[in-house]
């Protein structure tokens, strides 16, 4: 009896473990510093283990610690090789016989010495554990690196400064506290160390800018992705794809009819290069602004190359752009990420180099949003970085037909949360066309009861929101948490939806996508998730765009956040660092379309605004100016005479990096919602 007891024991505590945390805890401003992020992850080539960077906010530190782990495939172990300064997966490779992990890092721990200190370098460190070692000596810091097959070889990139000889000896004459809008960059090199000799080989040095470089699998090639400066513009339309021996004695660029001439914009990005696992191939995305992104596959095997597109599945599956990896499973498949519907997939295009290419299959079908991948070496083994609307991202393995297995729990915390209850809402947009968006309401709510709303409106505009636990710096999860909705709309010009869903709003931006918004906001009042009183609009990038688009027309809304926003969009073609964006969604340049330039800018119509509008920017944001703010700002301070605050943070480009930047615009955006939404007083904290 007592041995029934004590096993009966067991079982109970047992499946007491089994049981999920309870969810009873309010999320706050300070859970979003709690969070634990992968940055970059590698599978080895045996499928073993797992390389990755784990990134998480040390208690009073503006800037994430960053982490290299190893985490077995099997069992989930993981082995903690140090502290190593911010970098990405495509600054991270393992040995192919599964020992060694390369990686780019500025310094290691108890390094002093120049040339080492502060420079990042090249180092390797056993995946067992240990010291690491620096490879390489460089001088500058290493934009990207390559280690062959065998070992024997390091390939680096190192960038060093340029100036046209045009004009050139008055700008090494004055050079110290002036800065030329052209004419002086950077270029670079690529060098080969012999990892057994230690002696280094310049073998790359054609006065081009290196975006991207990949070493074939056979180490006979190496193929880079080249522009003629380091401009963003350059890469836009200048960019072009270049195939050389290990030697740098013959580099030869591919043909770019197909991604340049036979393109309906000129102004593609070309990244993401991958050699096929027979080296007779590659493949490479060419992203756009407005119009879908393509993977092109080009042929080597032979004395001219052969270029073509891979075809993606009919319906709605677009290739999602903005650094998405490539890689090959095999000789003939190609592994990407598609989007559709909200949703990421890891997907295959199968037999992509033949005459008859075949389908494209899903990998990980469900309501999934994959942020990354890598293949072991035989491809059947996949890290995924992956979450949905339950978890936070997190380190996944698949296996060859089977479903995604959660390896880790990098977020235990977040098991306790109170998490936002997701819908996937509908309602019929511009011209009767369905608009869909991600609905997050509170975790308490019931049905029947009407509560704020926010819209949280995504960049991009060539982009979407995802239908995920997104605990971001955006308003999703925390807003929530505080008693509101929140709806992110997947407005027209958002991927995933379709071609002609995404290329409508050419032409049509402050007009066609604004008209889905405001439709999608009447059909939550009319739904009975809002109320109609209490309703508030933010955004980031484009979404701070449409934010001021739609305060111009409509008095709707009690409070707005408009973040890193355009107001003018000629101020925006001429100072901005990528162009391309404004001439392909205005179909054409200011004195083309003047009409255009101004029907897309709220500019002319800020007098309207009666929102109290709450303005955040970057100092340095190159995307989207601050004069944009400022404009903003001084319309609405000085002569309209509406409630609001300009929020500049100093020394921040586009995207806010630091954690007091980050507090102050969770904080700012959360009281000032309370105030013009809820009409709660300001009390000092």
């Amino acid at each position: 009896m007592r041995r029934v007891s004590v096993l009966l024991l067991l079982v109970l505590a047992s499946a007491a473990q089994a049981q999920p945390a309870r969810r009873t805890q309010t999320i706050g401003v300070e859970d979003y510093f709690s969070q634990v992020f992968i940055l970059g992850s590698v599978i080895s080539p045996d499928g073993k283990s797992i390389a990755y960077l784990e990134a998480s906010w040390p208690k009073g530190s503006e800037d994430r610690q960053t982490d290299l782990c190893v985490a077995s495939t099997s069992d989930g172990t993981i082995k903690r090789l140090g502290s190593v300064r911010p970098t990405s997966s495509s600054l991270m490779q393992w040995s192919s016989d599964s020992r060694w992990i390369y990686f780019a890092n500025r310094r290691s721990r108890g390094e002093t010495k120049p040339p080492l200190n502060g420079v990042q370098q090249v180092w390797r460190i056993a995946a067992r554990g240990g010291d690491p070692e620096a490879l390489t000596r460089a001088n500058s810091d290493i934009q990207g690196f390559a280690v062959s097959s065998d070992g024997r070889a390091l390939y680096y990139q190192v960038d060093v400064p340029h100036l046209d000889e045009e004009w050139r000896d008055l700008k090494e004459k004055f050079n110290k506290g002036i800065e030329y809008g052209h004419g002086n960059t950077r270029v670079s090199q690529i060098w080969r160390l012999d990892l057994g000799t230690n002696k280094i080989e310049k073998v790359i040095d054609e006065k081009r800018y290196i975006r991207e470089f990949a070493l074939a699998p056979d180490a006979r090639r190496l193929a880079l992705i080249t522009t003629p400066d380091d401009k963003v513009v350059s890469l836009e339309g200048q960019s072009r794809v270049d195939v050389a021996d290990v030697l740098g004695r013959k580099i030869q660029p591919l043909p770019d009819k197909l991604w340049r001439v036979e393109q309906l914009s000129p102004y593609g990005w070309l990244e993401r290069i991958a050699w096929s696992t027979d080296s007779k191939a590659l493949a490479f995305n060419v992203i756009f602004d407005g119009y879908p992104a393509e993977i092109i596959v080009a042929d080597l095997n032979g004395d001219t190359p052969r270029t073509m597109r891979v075809p993606r599945r009919e319906g709605q599956l677009s290739v999602r752009g903005y650094g998405s990896v490539l890689q090959w499973r095999n000789a003939q498949d190609l592994c990407f990420l598609g989007e559709e519907k909200a949703r990421v997939r890891l997907c295959c295009a199968t037999s992509v180099r033949s005459v008859r290419q075949g389908p494209v299959k899903e990998l990980t079908p469900g309501d999934v949003v994959v942020d990354a991948f890598t293949l072991s070496a035989n491809g059947e083994q996949a890290a995924l970085v992956l979450n949905d609307t339950t978890h936070l991202p997190d380190l996944y393995v698949l296996e060859q037909n089977r479903k995604a297995r959660r390896l880790l729990n990098l977020n235990p915390r977040a098991d306790t949360w109170k998490l936002p209850q997701f819908r996937i809402v509908t309602w019929k947009g511009a011209r009767g066309d369905q608009v869909e968006g991600i609905l997050e309401l509170p975790p308490d709510w019931r049905s029947g009861q009407r509560v704020p709303l926010v819209v949280e409106l995504h960049g991009g505009p060539t982009s979407a929101s995802y239908y995920r636990l997104d605990f971001s710096i955006s308003g999703r999860t925390l807003l929530p948490s505080r008693g509101y909705a929140v709806l992110s709309p997947n407005y027209r010009g958002s991927t995933g939806y379709g071609d002609k869903f995404l290329t409508d709003l050419l032409g049509r931006e402050n007009d066609i996508e604004v008209e889905d918004i405001l439709k999608g906001v009447e059909a939550m009042v009319e739904e009975g998730y809002a109320d109609k009183d209490r309703l508030g609009v933010m955004g980031w990038s484009n979404g701070g765009y449409l934010t001021n688009c739609l305060l111009t027309k409509t008095t709707l809304f009690k409070a707005a956040s408009s973040g890193a926003g355009i107001v003018d969009t000629v101020l925006e073609w001429g100072t901005n660092d990528e162009p391309a964006y404004v001439i392909a969604l205005k179909q054409g340049l200011p004195w083309d379309k003047p009409d255009i330039y101004r029907k897309t800018s709220p500019t002319y119509n800020l007098n309207k605004i009666r929102t109290p509008t709450l303005i955040h920017v970057g100092s340095n944001d190159e995307r989207c100016p601050p004069g944009h703010s400022r404009m903003l700002h001084r319309a609405l301070k000085e002569y309209v005479k509406v409630p609001t605050e300009l929020v500049i943070y100093t020394g921040e480009a586009h995207g806010l990096s630091k954690a007091n930047s980050r507090r102050a615009k969770m904080e700012w955006d959360v009281a000032w919602f309370d105030r013009y939404i809820l009409g709660r007083p300001r009390t000092a904290p």
